[in-house]
């Protein structure tokens, strides 16, 4: 195909040479891979000014962004969480349609889930630091360690992720609890192990309550001083699903009294947070940058179906996970 006819597909994010190495290895020789050489704003605009498509990661594609692509036919976000990453509404106005890829998210997060149960359980970052500077806490760390067996764990959100999370959860011999706006048929119940319960009893049972719901104005800032207060006293609290869903003000607080036991987070709420962040005094927090979708196994699975997805939209045909935009 002539250099002039390819479509140019523009990624969002800022990487590296390995990252966009993956892209364009997905991408195929069909399609002109436009790539960031730093993290401005500027660059992207010039870019986007050529571009036929849009790949969405953790980088917000604003309404500037949107207005300054004016060839931009369709985005494709390479994750689920389009809320607060996707100006949609400018995609409305224009009629831009945004599909998703929920395939290889819900298994990565999920096992990210797990090891960040087993993990702050353990104190296993601090124990490992400890370890690495000479400090050998073989008796130490004993009175405040838990078992994950025998544990009632509390899913906040029972949709892809967590309900892989739930089948993830079964071998460890821990009673599941949940609460979703969405009823779920109980045969799915019995197969996953999980039993509905109200937002109260979800709070105030739970020893380990893992967050697993969109940022949406409902869920903004949803588990905050309030709902901290009527989470039980102990407890463990697990962030997976966006920053903004926590207010980390209030989580610091929850901390500094002793009301929870520990708490693990991979987003942040502004994302990367700041350098003197007071989460990171804690030795029983566990941290990580937004990486729980990102392995390199799921990471080759999105783009895979990202390109195809595209070649679907630009030969005519159905495209597979298309959201539904209000006034699109």
């Amino acid at each position: 195909m002539p250099m002039r006819n390819r479509k140019r597909v523009f990624y969002n994010s800022h990487g590296d040479a390995a990252l966009y190495a993956m892209i364009r290895a997905a991408a195929g020789e069909d399609v002109e891979l436009m790539t960031l050489e730093r993290d401005d704003d500027g660059e992207r605009k010039s870019k986007l000014a050529e571009a036929d498509a849009v790949i969405v990661a953790a980088t917000r594609l604003s309404e500037e962004l949107v207005a300054a692509a004016p060839r931009l036919a369709f985005v494709h976000h390479q994750g689920v969480g389009y809320h607060d990453t996707v100006a949609w509404q400018a995609l409305a106005k224009r009629q831009i349609p945004l599909a998703l890829t929920p395939g290889g998210t819900a298994e990565s997060v999920a096992e990210q889930t797990i090891m960040f149960i087993l993990a702050v359980l353990r104190m296993l970052p601090y124990a490992d630091s400890e370890l690495r500077q000479g400090r050998f806490h073989v008796n130490a760390i004993r009175p405040i360690t838990r078992d994950l067996s025998g544990r009632t764990v509390g899913i906040l959100g029972l949709g892809r992720i967590g309900k892989a999370v739930a089948r993830r959860l079964k071998p460890f011999d821990v009673k599941v609890i949940y609460r979703d706006i969405l009823a779920m048929p109980p045969a799915l119940e019995a197969e996953l192990g999980v039993a509905p319960v109200s937002l109260d009893e979800l709070l105030t049972r739970s020893e380990i309550l893992t967050l697993h719901v969109p940022v949406t104005p409902a869920t903004r800032k949803f588990i905050n001083a309030e709902t901290l207060k009527r989470l039980r006293g102990g407890a463990y609290l697990i962030n997976t699903c966006r920053g903004g869903v926590l207010d980390e003000d209030a989580l610091v607080a929850a901390l500094q009294q002793g009301h929870l036991a520990g708490a693990a987070l991979d987003v942040f709420d502004p994302e990367p947070p700041p350098a003197n962040h007071p989460l990171y005094r804690f030795r029983n927090v566990v941290l990580t940058p937004h990486i729980s979708a990102g392995t390199r196994d799921a990471f080759i699975a999105k783009m895979a179906f990202v390109f195809a997805n595209l070649e679907r939209f630009w030969r005519g045909e159905p495209v597979e996970n298309l959201v539904e935009l209000p006034g699109a």
